[in-house]
């Protein structure tokens, strides 16, 4: 499944209905549903936020092959931001120790199993990777 969406925070209604159709089609629990609307939302709104030069709207592309969840997000347009070049969040600090920033990549990591980034002719694409277990 695939689709663009405009480079504004109120698209994330669409995109949980998009995400909630493409779990209900593939039968993916509950619980994993949740996961994914994390992951999309923090990659979407890192988007809307960080990438500079862009006006297209955001291609969100989503597949299971091989027991294997994948979710690709492609910006075209912007200027390279590497959302896996962030710098690691110390969970292990205080709250009031810790720079801002950073928390939801934290969580995306923490989710998936992989977290790929490309950065060609001023387009931008992230790929997560979550193996499904059925």
């Amino acid at each position: 499944m695939e689709r663009s969406f405009e480079r504004d925070f109120r698209a994330l209604g669409e995109i949980f209905d998009f995400t909630g159709r493409f779990a209900a089609a593939h039968r993916i629990e509950e619980s994993l549903g949740h996961s994914i609307n994390l992951v999309v939302e923090e990659l979407f709104t890192n988007m809307v936020k960080y990438n500079t030069g862009a006006g297209h709207p955001i291609r969100i592309r989503m597949d299971v092959d091989n027991e294997r969840l994948r979710i690709e997000l492609v910006d075209e347009d912007v200027d390279r931001w590497d959302p896996a070049e962030a710098p690691k969040v110390r969970v292990d600090q205080l709250i009031e120790e810790r720079r801002a920033g950073g928390l939801g990549l934290y969580l995306v990591r923490s989710i998936v199993d992989e977290l790929k980034y490309e950065y060609e002719n001023r387009q931008m694409k992230v790929t997560v990777i979550k193996k499904l277990e059925r």
